[in-house]
């Protein structure tokens, strides 16, 4: 099966992926905008501002051409003109420089370009930087009177603006990031739902249910999606039934010659002791073999019934120590020791008796097959389920191997070759089967005390008893226990 690489770009999820995408969206989206807009509002913020300075400068140059034309006193006429708050006026006259704030705001204060400018008759304006606040300066030449006005205007209250706005427009670029990570969020969750129905189907089908399918036509993008997926499920399942049905037919058709070959060898069995030593040794291979191709043919005929849906169970709730014991009882021969606690003796538990034994037998087989034999079997309660453990001395299982022995004719590595194993790999296949039908499980793990072996486990779920206790139970449990090789016959309800 060829496996792809997935690209380093895509190791992330999907869904996170997408929200990833609207996310980096918003934010380009939202630093456009906010460059755009601060630099909008710079531009018309400071252009009002130079606009309104230029104005008042013209006039006040004016003031300052007539003043000097009256008198030459330039205290007062500084002090006459109408400047706001923070604007510093710089009158040159000749070649005298004076201004209202000379300390601060005097000739070496204003840029030598802008004086340079003014002084060849342009009239100019300049931002510029005086001990770490912005200002701006305006120069109108007065050539009548051989002098220049130059008016300086602070630019610190309209950089507070513009910083206020930065805080502003920054703050909600980031809640428009967020709102855009949560908006992909929101719609990848949405535009998935349709991806999770495919996994819930494909889960579905992966667990039994072939007859899962999607709904088609609610939406045409989907069905592209949805059509060749029921496709698949629909040609898996007929593959299934026919594999199912080809199981089932071929081991049906198997029975007859297989029961007059087991007739025949019988006939040989009776008359074994008028027989050679070699034709004796014959007989025995022969004489196992047949067992080992019933057991097959009684384990395929069980598993084509699972897979074609026809096993049906009839359910009783049993004490589950009295069941365990006796068909542990019948099955080893009174040589296997059931252990549990005495608060084991009132729990109760719903399943099929004959099936359930059959289970037991599959395990117990197990044990004597590849592992010498059962030591013990333990029944122990864990919260609302009952484990039932089979424990062996054997060379225990895997860690590899321990959910690849549940499989169809997969017998590990203490399967044993043909000559000393007459198990088909079918046995523990049967036993997961059962327990699925039961809504339990098995599964296999190392001995809890140490030692050597392994320790195979089903967990059914506990029923609660009923109001009158233990008594009001039907737990007459079955004597006849089948064995590991009983024809499915025996089984059926």
């Amino acid at each position: 099966m060829p496996l792809w690489r997935t690209p380093p770009h895509r190791r992330l999820g999907l869904r996170a992926r997408q929200t990833l995408t609207f996310a980096l969206g918003a934010a380009l989206l939202s630093a456009f905008l906010a460059v755009t807009t601060f630099g909008l509002t710079r531009e018309n913020l400071l252009q009002q501002r130079e606009d309104t300075a230029v104005s008042r400068a013209y006039v006040n140059a004016a003031t300052v051409r007539t003043g000097l034309s009256q008198s030459v006193n330039m205290g007062p006429l500084i002090g006459s003109l109408p400047t706001p708050d923070g604007a510093q006026p710089v009158i040159q006259y000749h070649s005298e420089w004076n201004a209202k704030n000379a300390a601060d705001f005097g000739k070496e204060t204003l840029p030598q370009s802008l004086r340079d400018e003014v002084a060849a008759g342009m009239p100019a304006r300049m931002r510029f930087q005086h001990n770490g606040q912005p200002y701006l300066a305006v120069g109108v030449p007065i050539p009548a009177a051989d002098a220049a006005y130059y008016e300086i205007v602070s630019l610190a209250e309209a950089q507070h603006t513009l910083e206020n706005l930065a805080i502003t427009l920054i703050g909600a670029s980031l809640l428009t990031i967020v709102a855009g990570g949560l908006l992909g969020w929101w719609a990848s969750r949405r535009g998935l739902a349709p991806l999770l129905d495919v996994g819930t189907a494909a889960e579905a089908i992966a667990g039994g249910r072939l007859d899962t399918r999607l709904t088609v036509g609610d939406d045409p993008d989907l069905d592209v999606l949805a059509v060749p997926f029921n496709h698949m499920a629909q040609a898996l399942e007929d593959r299934v039934d026919r594999d199912a049905r080809f199981a089932s037919d071929v081991s049906h058709e198997l029975r007859s010659p297989l029961m007059t070959l087991a007739a025949s060898v019988e006939v040989l069995e009776n008359s074994r002791d008028e027989m050679p030593d070699r034709a004796q040794t014959a007989l025995d291979l022969l004489s196992a073999d047949v067992d080992r191709f019933q057991q097959l043919v009684e384990d395929l005929l069980e598993i084509s019934r699972f897979d074609v849906g026809a096993i049906k169970l009839h359910l009783e709730e049993v004490l589950v120590a009295e069941m365990v014991s006796q068909a542990v009882s019948v099955l080893g021969g009174g040589r296997v020791p059931v252990r549990f606690d005495d608060e084991i003796s009132t729990v109760v538990v719903r399943v099929d008796k004959r099936r359930f034994a059959r289970v037991l037998a599959n395990l117990l087989d197990n044990a004597d097959k590849h592992a010498g034999g059962p030591t013990a079997v333990k029944i122990e309660l864990l919260d609302e389920v009952v484990q039932i453990a089979v424990e062996d001395n054997g060379n225990g299982v895997a860690e590899a191997e321990r959910e690849v022995i549940f499989d169809r004719f997969s017998r590990g590595s203490e399967g044993g070759n043909r000559a000393s194993d007459s198990g088909v790999g079918l046995g523990l296949a049967l036993v997961d089967e059962h327990m699925r039908l039961h809504g339990g499980r098995v599964w296999v793990e190392d001995r809890r005390d140490g030692e050597s072996g392994a320790r195979f486990v089903v967990e059914l779920p506990v029923v609660p008893l009923p109001p009158g206790g233990a008594d009001d139970l039907d737990d007459e449990i079955s004597h006849e226990t089948p064995d590991s090789t009983m024809p499915e016959e025996s089984l059926a309800p």
